[in-house]
């Protein structure tokens, strides 16, 4: 097996701003009448929704698989040589098995970001939409809890940096990651306008741990 040596750690912190509505589903532990029939991931110790590290990851992964043409019929690239394999990682099921060089955190809800006194949910709001059956026209109305636009969540990604690894072609890969992200959405719903997002990070002077 060989050896890699980590020599440096690259911390970026920021947030991630919600320009639309988010619904990024949680598990639907009560149904309550008249509320929604979808509900937003929350930590079941305080109830305040948070964006897992790893919707974040994977949606720019993927997006960085799209965009250069890395993706396998729909699947994640298997080779370490591509930029999303290279940053992303590579599944350790595969012979070239490669460890994400980055992590990305949970994105807490900053709450004092905006007010949401009057909200109808604890920091969202409900929205019902109406779907119509083409062949029947009857309409089927559905409710979903969204986190508001206007709201901010703590981001906090680190990437890792081993001997001998292109730093600067990492780093720019995350940064196309985030670009990517911004023109994209974020969560569910994205075709009818929900999840599209601002990321308020400074990729140029981020902190920097050397060992």
């Amino acid at each position: 097996m060989t050896s890699i040596k980590l020599i440096k750690k690259i911390v970026y912190c920021g947030f991630v701003e919600l320009k639309s509505g988010l619904h990024i589903g949680g598990t639907n532990t009560a149904l309550n009448i008249g509320g929604p029939d979808k509900f937003v991931v929350r930590n079941p110790i305080t109830n305040i929704p948070y964006i897992p590290g790893s919707s974040l990851k994977g949606k720019m992964r993927a997006l960085v698989e799209i965009y250069n043409g890395e993706s396998a019929e729909g699947k994640p690239t298997t080779n370490i040589n591509h930029k999303a394999g290279a940053l992303f990682g590579v599944s350790n099921d595969t012979k070239n098995g490669h460890p994400s060089r980055l992590i990305v955190r949970d994105a807490d809800l900053d709450t004092s970001s905006c007010d949401f006194s009057n909200t109808d949910l604890p920091y969202t709001e409900s929205k019902t939409e109406v779907a119509i059956d083409r062949v029947t026209a009857k309409a089927n109305p559905r409710t979903f809890e969204r986190v508001p636009a206007g709201a901010k969540f703590k981001l906090n990604m680190v990437l890792n940096i081993f001997e001998g690894e292109d730093e600067a072609q990492l780093r720019a890969t995350l940064k196309q990651a985030i670009e990517l992200l911004e023109d994209d959405y974020l969560g569910g719903q994205g075709s009818r306008g929900y999840g599209q997002v601002k990321i308020d990070i400074d990729l140029d002077n981020p902190e920097i741990k050397v060992y």
